[in-house]
């Protein structure tokens, strides 16, 4: 690993960190809306698999030891295993895989990446509404409707924008050889 890329990890991981300050609670649900998925999926889409997973990792592991980078400045191994934790495990494994999807197009397309990161998304939602689920004994069904279904609509728009965003930062950082390319 270059010095390059873990200079461009961690800036990912604090842009996240930054984003997830960007928070509005619901009434409903312990789920508040944030940013962070947003740039969970721009991370992954521009950086790729690996270099998106040590940014979310990175991201997760100074959370969990205490750094305020969660939603609403929260910090914490207990916020990680609390309700809400399985979205931001399932940060590093969306990552991995919007990242791999987007590999696979070179340059990328807005179409691929929105569906890179469509499923990205998918497997935050499942992550964070299986362990809603858990933790807080709701049924999965009750963990969909208040973890899920609330945010699809916004979490659209907000992926439809990262994707064109993502395709520009990607073909300009490609074209400079400030990424590389597997």
């Amino acid at each position: 690993m270059t010095v390059r890329d873990i200079i461009s990890a961690g800036i990912f991981a604090a842009l996240t960190a930054i984003f997830a300050q960007i928070t509005i609670p619901l009434p409903f649900t312990p789920v508040p809306i944030t940013l962070q998925v947003f740039a969970v999926c721009l991370t992954a889409a521009i950086l790729g698999s690996r270099l998106g997973t040590i940014s979310m990792s990175v991201y997760v592991l100074i959370g969990a030891l205490g750094m305020p980078v969660f939603s609403a400045g929260k910090a914490g191994l207990q916020i990680v295993l609390g309700p809400t934790g399985g979205y931001i495990i399932g940060f590093i494994l969306a990552a991995g895989v919007t990242g791999k999807i987007v590999e696979r197009k070179s340059p990328p397309t807005f179409k691929h990446s929105l569906a890179a990161m469509a499923a990205g998304l998918v497997i935050v939602y499942l992550a964070g509404m299986l362990q809603l689920s858990l933790v807080t004994g709701m049924p999965l069904s009750a963990a969909f409707a208040a973890g899920v279904a609330p945010f699809i609509w916004m979490d659209a728009v907000k992926i439809a924008l990262g994707a064109s965003i993502a395709c520009s930062v990607r073909r300009a950082l490609i074209k400079q050889k400030l990424i590389s390319v597997p």
